[in-house]
C-alpha cells in the first residue's frame, strides 16, 4: 500500500494540495443537487398518487420517526414486538441528530420535520462538498466530479433527502477523513467524535484517525506532535461515551448497549445471519428489494477489493473496510444494508475514476444515453424504495 499520508510536497499532489476552486467545486454540487432534488420530487410525486399527505414520506419513513420522536420528546420510548415479546426503546438512536433538530426548533419557527429535513439537505452539500475535497486532493477534479454523481445517484441515496442521519454522519467522516490527509489531527478527531454521536458506525471514523494516527507515528519513528495524540484520543470519545451512557441506563454497563440493538435484531455474527438470509429469500415475498440489495452489496465488496489494489490512502481504506464489515456481518434487515453502506464513498473512487476515463472521451450519445437511463431507474427505485416497498429502509 502507499503511504497512508502523503507528505505535502509528494509529486502527486503538485497542484492539488488544495480543494479546487469554486467553479469545480459548484459544478461538482449542481449536478449532486440536481440529482436530488429530481429525487425530491419523484418521491412528493409518488406519495400523492398513494394518497398520502404531502411530503409524508420525507419525514416519516421507517427511522425518521424515531429521530422527530426523540427530538421532540427525548428518550425512553419502548415498544413491544408481540410477535417475539422484544422490548424495543429508542437508546438503539444516537443522539447527535435529533438534539440538532430541538436546537433548530428552539431558534426557528420550524417543525421538528421541517428541521431534520434542513439538516439534513444542509448536511448532504457539505458531505458532498467533503467528498470533493478528498477526490479532488488525490485524483483531481474529474474524478472527484464523477465521485459526486455517483454518490448523487447510487439507489439507496435516497436517504439523503429524508430525515436521516446519512447526511450528518457523511459530513462529518468526509471532513474528518480530509482533515487527516492533511494532517490536522485535533479537527479530524473532533469531527470523528461528532461521528461517534451520530451513528453507531462512528466507529469506523475513528478507527480510521487511530489507524492514520498510528501509521504517522511509526513513519516518525516514535516522534508523535501533543495534536496528533489528542485528535487520536478524541476519535472514539462520542461513540464510547454514548455506548457507555446507554449501558449505564439499562444496568448493564458494558453489554447494555449490545442488548438494545439486539432487541432490534441488529448483532454481531460473522455473516451468518445474511447467509441464512441468503438461503431463505424466495420464501421472504420481496423478488425485487432483496435482490437489489444483494447486488449492491456484492458491488461494494467488489469495489472495496479494487480499492484496495489501487493502493488507496490507509485512512480511506479503513474507513470503507469497517462499513463494509459491520454491514455483512451484523444482522437485521438485508434490505438496510446498502443505506449502511451509503457513506462509505471511497468505495465509489474506482467506478469513478472508470467513468471519468469514459467521459472524457468525450463521451458518445450511446454512454451519455446508458448514464441517464441507470439514473432514471435509481431515481425512481430509490422513491419505490422510501414510499411504496414494505421492507426497511
Amino acid at each position: 500500500m502507499s503511504p497512508a499520508l502523503r507528505p505535502p510536497d509528494s509529486p502527486r499532489e503538485t497542484g492539488r494540495g488544495r480543494v479546487q476552486g469554486a467553479p469545480g467545486v459548484l459544478r461538482a454540487l449542481a449536478v449532486f443537487a440536481a440529482v436530488r432534488f429530481t429525487g425530491v420530487v419523484l418521491l412528493i410525486v409518488v406519495d400523492g398518487l398513494a394518497g398520502r399527505p404531502f411530503g409524508k414520506s420525507l419525514v416519516h419513513a421507517w427511522d425518521s420517526v424515531w429521530y422527530l420522536h426523540i427530538a421532540e420528546h427525548g428518550y425512553g420510548t419502548q415498544l413491544r414486538i408481540t410477535s417475539t415479546g422484544a422490548v424495543q426503546t429508542d437508546w438503539a438512536f444516537f443522539p447527535l441528530y435529533p438534539a440538532l433538530i430541538r436546537a433548530l426548533c428552539g431558534v426557528l419557527p420550524l417543525t421538528a420535520g421541517q428541521a431534520g429535513l434542513l439538516i439534513s439537505w444542509s448536511c448532504a452539500g457539505i458531505a458532498g462538498y467533503g467528498i470533493y475535497a478528498i477526490v479532488h486532493h488525490l485524483h483531481g477534479r474529474t474524478v472527484a466530479t464523477a465521485v459526486v454523481a455517483l454518490w448523487a445517484v447510487v439507489p439507496q441515496s435516497v436517504a439523503l433527502t429524508l430525515a436521516y442521519t446519512e447526511p450528518l454522519f457523511t459530513a462529518c467522516a468526509a471532513w474528518a477523513l480530509y482533515a487527516v490527509l492533511r494532517r490536522r489531527w485535533l479537527a479530524a478527531g473532533s469531527l470523528a467524535l461528532l461521528a461517534g454521536l451520530t451513528r453507531p458506525t462512528g466507529i469506523a471514523v475513528a478507527a480510521a484517525v487511530a489507524t492514520a494516527a498510528a501509521h504517522e507515528v511509526v513513519r516518525r519513528r516514535g516522534r508523535a506532535s501533543p495534536g496528533l495524540l489528542v485528535g487520536a484520543a478524541l476519535g472514539p470519545l462520542g461513540w464510547a461515551g454514548y455506548v457507555l451512557w446507554v449501558g449505564r441506563q439499562t444496568g448493564d454497563l458494558w453489554h447494555g448497549y449490545l442488548r438494545v440493538q439486539s432487541a432490534w435484531n441488529s448483532r454481531l455474527d460473522l455473516s451468518v445471519g445474511p447467509l441464512r438470509f441468503l438461503e431463505s429469500m424466495p420464501l421472504q415475498g420481496s423478488w425485487v428489494t432483496y435482490p437489489v440489495s444483494v447486488v449492491l452489496v456484492v458491488a461494494a465488496i467488489v469495489s472495496f477489493c479494487l480499492l484496495c489494489q489501487d493502493r488507496a490512502p490507509l485512512p480511506l481504506v479503513v474507513f470503507a473496510g469497517v462499513l463494509l464489515l459491520m454491514a455483512v456481518a451484523v444482522s437485521g434487515p438485508f434490505s438496510s444494508k446498502p443505506r449502511f453502506l451509503l457513506p462509505a464513498f471511497p468505495l465509489l473512487i474506482p467506478p469513478a475514476r472508470a467513468l471519468a476515463r469514459v467521459w472524457r472521451s468525450p463521451p458518445s450519445p450511446r454512454v451519455r444515453l446508458v448514464c441517464g437511463g441507470l439514473t432514471t431507474v435509481s431515481l425512481l427505485y430509490g422513491a419505490y424504495l422510501a414510499a411504496l416497498s414494505g421492507q426497511p429502509l
